[in-house]
């Protein structure tokens, strides 16, 4: 079953998902964004790619702002870079390239969001995509990225779960951790003062259930 035109959600909202869901629900449900000086640094990273056509080196045909969808997992995105390598037999394999201005991260956000460009463009050009790169602005090193069955399956499952997230409309509660630091939302989201309101609620409706078991007893 495919989803319709009306139902394609954001291909980067994948990636603020696999990071954190309530970063995600802010940015595609409340329609909440606040630039730091991180995301400041990764706007201008792409909007210099964003700002090329198409180059070609040797049999490397590099285009840049490609257009993705797929009607599959009900996406819409672009990609930074796609690079088409030309194979023996003549044909243009694609390889999609991400860039990041930060280092690569222990969770496999990024590589969801990349894993997302392969599977748009394998619907889109009927082709088998094994292998993308992420390229990080802080390191200056590009990552080989294997599209393996293990991170297809992890993408597929985000975009279900985005889906999903989306049409409850419902942002999940805050829950501080050091990634929270990095967040261009942290402050709209106060994970902090948050958290210490949901313990309150909690102590404070524990307490209510103990006092009424107290009269009942009595």
């Amino acid at each position: 079953m495919n989803y319709s035109e009306d139902d394609l959600i954001q291909l980067s909202s994948l990636q603020h998902f696999v990071f954190c869901e309530r970063q995600c629900a802010l940015i595609h449900i409340e329609q909440l964004w606040s630039e730091n000086l991180f995301t400041a640094e990764g706007r201008i990273m792409h909007d210099k790619v964003d700002t090329a056509n198409r180059e070609v080196r040797g049999k490397v045909r590099i285009d840049y702002g490609v257009p993705l969808r797929s009607l599959r997992l009900g996406l819409i995105g672009k990609a930074d870079v796609v690079e088409f390598h030309k194979m023996d037999d003549g044909a243009w394999l694609p390889f999609p390239v991400e860039y990041k201005r930060g280092k690569s991260k222990m969770d496999n956000c990024d590589r969801v969001q990349l894993c997302a460009q392969a599977i748009c463009l394998e619907e889109m050009l009927n082709v088998e995509i094994r292998e993308g790169a992420l390229f990080y602005g802080q390191t200056r090193r590009r990552e080989d990225v294997v599209v393996d069955k293990s991170l297809r399956m992890e993408t597929e499952e985000a975009a279900r779960k985005v889906h999903g997230l989306i049409e409850s409309g419902v942002t999940p509660k805050a829950e501080y951790s050091k990634k929270c630091k990095l967040c261009s939302l942290l402050n709209i989201c106060l994970p902090k003062a948050s958290s210490r309101v949901s313990n309150y609620l909690m102590r404070a409706m524990d307490s209510s259930s103990e006092t009424k078991e107290e009269v009942t007893n009595d």
